[in-house]
């Protein structure tokens, strides 16, 4: 049986599907008897649904944007 700190790093990979089957078996058999670990995987997937539906942000050019947070540097120093 895993540990719940090995559990809790192998939890995204668990989520996105990418364990082998033995690797999920153990975790399913984890969180059977693990409500703690239960509760964490509850929030990892309200977490991944909330940012899938969260709009992408704008991606806007980096020289644009050094030299804005260098202006904002100047303006505070």
């Amino acid at each position: 049986m895993l540990t719940c700190k090995e559990q809790v790093a192998r939890s995204s990979d668990f989520l996105d599907g990418q364990l082998t089957f033995r690797e999920r078996l153990l975790m399913r058999h984890h969180l059977l008897f693990c409500a703690n670990c239960r509760r964490f995987i509850r929030q990892m997937r309200l977490m991944q649904a909330t940012l899938r539906i969260l709009p992408e942000p704008e991606v806007s050019d980096a020289q644009a944007l050094a030299e804005r947070l260098a202006a904002e540097l100047k303006r505070n120093s």
